[in-house]
């Protein structure tokens, strides 16, 4: 898609959005139902996929298709159902534009928007779940993952309901991604401070769910915080 094409998009996007009040649907606007009719063509294109690694990176390069409309609605939506933005919303996680889904899903929670029947999650537990699932995936195979993201996860959802295993898994990857790579016989008062905000995530997965796993990752935390203590004591 041109530029040209891309603010024209946009603009259809907008004015489409702010015809379309709050507690309404997108549904029989034209720039939504073309956004519509293409991301099912897209979504058919995923299923012959088999791979999740190769449907993230086909995510990827389907989402700026959607860019002009998905600036159109979030400048100019007065919170109107949207089924194609809450699905790309859950396309950005999946591609890692963790930025661009928190965008969409601040809109989506501020507007009280509902995902489409066939994902069975709330929007909220998917912003909290979505992030944590590949933070804890990644840092199993040994690779670090950024907090930020996770973190403004947790401050996006904090005041919406979700089952507490789903907020305890969010807690859990931000505290194994504060502590992600910090061993060291000797730590220094930086690391220190994100041992103790680890131990504080963690424990508060554990007071959520008793069984989140997290009870080694606590164990090995506080041993490191007791010896920095006894060094700097």
């Amino acid at each position: 898609m041109s530029p040209a094409q891309r603010s024209q998009q946009r603009k259809r996007a907008a004015l489409a959005a702010a015809a379309a009040g709050p507690q309404t649907s997108m549904a029989g606007a034209t720039a939504y139902e073309l956004q519509l009719a293409q991301l099912h063509q897209h979504s058919q294109q995923l299923k012959q996929v088999q791979s999740q690694e190769a449907k993230a990176e086909l995510k990827r390069r389907l989402l700026p298709d959607y860019t002009g409309y998905i600036e159109g609605v979030l400048s100019a939506g007065k919170g109107a159902q949207d089924d194609v933005l809450t699905t790309l919303m859950l396309w950005h996680f999946d591609a890692g534009d963790f930025l661009g889904g928190m965008r969409i899903g601040a809109y989506v929670l501020e507007h009280g928007l509902s995902m489409p029947d066939k994902f069975n999650r709330s929007p909220a537990c998917l912003i909290a779940e979505e992030p944590a699932e590949l933070a804890l995936r990644a840092m199993k195979a040994g690779n670090s993952f950024p907090v930020e993201p996770l973190v403004q996860a947790a401050e996006l959802t904090a005041k919406h309901d979700m089952p507490d295993e789903a907020r305890a898994k969010l807690h859990l990857a931000i505290g194994r991604a504060y502590a992600f790579g910090i061993d060291k016989a000797e730590l220094t008062d930086d690391q220190a401070e994100l041992l103790e905000s680890a131990r504080d995530h963690i424990t508060r997965a554990i007071e959520l769910h008793d069984k989140c796993g997290g009870k080694k990752d606590l164990e090995g935390v506080t041993r490191l915080l007791n010896k920095h203590a006894g060094t700097t004591g």
